[in-house]
């Protein structure tokens, strides 16, 4: 397994372990399977283990197969406050004692405030004591590195990075969002910073390897590498040394065993131009079968009325080429999950964007599209009731 130094100069695991897909048996964990599947990650070298209150019985699942084997020295530990559900220090306090005691531990390794969506939901920590607690976790030991993980556009991404002295970072980013969502322009930043990126969805949910259109299933299974397209997607990430840890929500040992075994040889900066262009031929042929072209560029931000453009279009384009749930989650993320919503439907129809945008998109057209798709009842509704409850 190879390593890369966090901000103190803590080793860890390139590939690290996503512990929200543990397989389920009539809705309940399987401690076995999984006991089985955290113990070999733990002995091919993976030391880094991500997951949150709100994943439904991971935290307590963890907590039980570590101490059992006895090897909570040997690794590190990241879970996330669901600040959204946050109202006071003291629901800090509460919520942070429930989870240190479902994973039976006296500290966590990386804690992050999950889903950090704007400057404007840090603000609202702030003023129930966010900073203080933080920093009386961080003396005490019971926090060893603070973070956030985040979904939405580079420029919000870099504004939190500069808010406040993070340990570390995580977000979504692969090859087909190298420039959208917080993107390649997100990484360079926090890696300037001196700031660790950790790295969630690499596979895109699937959609890069499964779900890959059969023209570039073809492209990749003729490329004289003999890379699956999960290696790609893998081997494009370990490539760029900005990245610390990538990941993988495995729940199969053989998944396993192939993902520690790229992760052991794929060096930083090993990529090739024919390697790079094999990357440039399979997003091209993915972006043809896009609902709309949008690169994700950011030309045509900032909207008038608050609507992030790229945002909905990379959601809308996720409704018909991954899995609907999917799709109308991140939606909601990049959109109402904020202090100032930010959907299609705030769109006027003033035409600024369309002037800016290299792609010569009809925008205004397009964001009618996704407000039919995307604001259904369900999603007003849930937009009713995060405003009335303040849960940005």
């Amino acid at each position: 397994m190879q390593y890369r130094k966090g901000k103190d100069g803590t080793e860890l695991s390139v590939l690290a372990y996503g512990c929200m897909r543990f397989t389920k048996t009539n809705g309940r964990i399987d401690l076995d399977k999984a006991e089985k599947e955290l113990m070999e990650a733990v002995r091919l070298g993976v030391n880094y283990f991500d997951t949150a209150y709100i994943y439904p019985g991971s935290e307590a699942a963890i907590g039980e197969i570590f101490e059992k084997n006895h090897c909570r020295e040997q690794i590190y530990i990241a879970d996330k406050l669901p600040h959204y559900l946050i109202r006071s220090r003291e629901g800090l306090e509460k919520t942070f004692q429930e989870q240190l005691r479902r994973l039976r531990t006296d500290y966590i390794d990386y804690y992050l405030m999950h889903m950090l969506t704007d400057v404007a939901s840090w603000e609202k920590l702030k003023k129930i004591g966010i900073e203080s607690w933080i920093r009386e976790k961080l003396d005490s030991g019971q926090i060893r590195h603070i973070g956030f993980s985040y979904h939405g556009s580079a420029d919000m991404f870099c504004r939190l990075i500069d808010a406040y002295d993070w340990d570390f970072c995580m977000i979504q980013y692969n090859y087909l969002d190298e420039h959208s969502q917080a993107g390649r322009t997100g990484v360079e930043h926090a890696a300037q910073k001196g700031i660790p990126v950790m790295i969630m969805e690499p596979l895109r949910g699937g959609k890069l390897v499964s779900l890959l259109p059969e023209k570039a299933k073809k492209l990749i299974a003729e490329n004289p590498r003999g890379y699956s397209a999960a290696e790609w997607s893998f081997r494009w990430l370990f490539n760029q040394p900005e990245i610390t840890a990538v990941l993988s929500g495995m729940n199969s040992i053989e998944m396993l065993r192939e993902n520690a075994a790229i992760a052991c040889d794929a060096q930083p900066g090993a990529f090739t131009e024919e390697d790079f262009a094999l990357i440039a031929q399979v997003k091209e042929i993915i972006n043809q079968s896009l609902k709309v072209g949008c690169t994700g560029c950011g030309y045509c931000m900032p909207c008038p009325q608050g609507v992030d453009i790229p945002g909905a279009f990379s959601a809308w384009n996720s409704f018909y080429t991954q899995d609907k749930k999917t799709a109308r989650r991140s939606y909601m993320q990049c959109t109402i999950f904020r202090h100032d919503p930010s959907s299609a439907s705030l769109c006027i129809g003033c035409g600024k964007c369309e002037q800016h945008c290299p792609q010569h998109i009809e925008i205004r057209k397009e964001l009618r599209g996704v407000v039919r798709d995307l604001e259904d009842i369900p999603y007003r509704g849930s937009r009713t009731l995060i405003r009335l409850l303040h849960l940005w």
